[in-house]
């Protein structure tokens, strides 16, 4: 990453997610379940919605089961939105 990028101040800043890797069988890329709370609009009940996102992992260093926080870049594939900035929690 350029060092330009990360000193320059960005008028909207990028979304940041915590989730849990469910599959890091791929090269350099991890699928992460990101589970998001919302208020039913007419009944008020608490429901999780659950989203998977595929993150880049530069040094594939990330398992399976790890709790890990993305951050959202421009595409790198297809599916490829989010890339890895740390690893809250290893998998026991």
């Amino acid at each position: 990453m350029p060092e330009t990028e990360t000193t320059e101040t960005r008028s909207n800043p990028r979304k940041v997610r915590e989730g849990l890797v469910v599959s890091s069988k791929m090269e350099k890329t991890v699928v992460v379940a990101v589970i998001d709370r919302v208020r039913h609009r007419r009944y008020g009940k608490t429901l999780q919605r659950t989203k998977k996102l595929y993150a880049h992992d530069e040094a594939n260093e990330v398992r399976e089961g790890d709790r890990v926080r993305v951050q959202e870049i421009r595409p790198m594939s297809r599916q490829k939105r989010w890339r890895v900035v740390e690893v809250l929690e290893r998998a026991r």
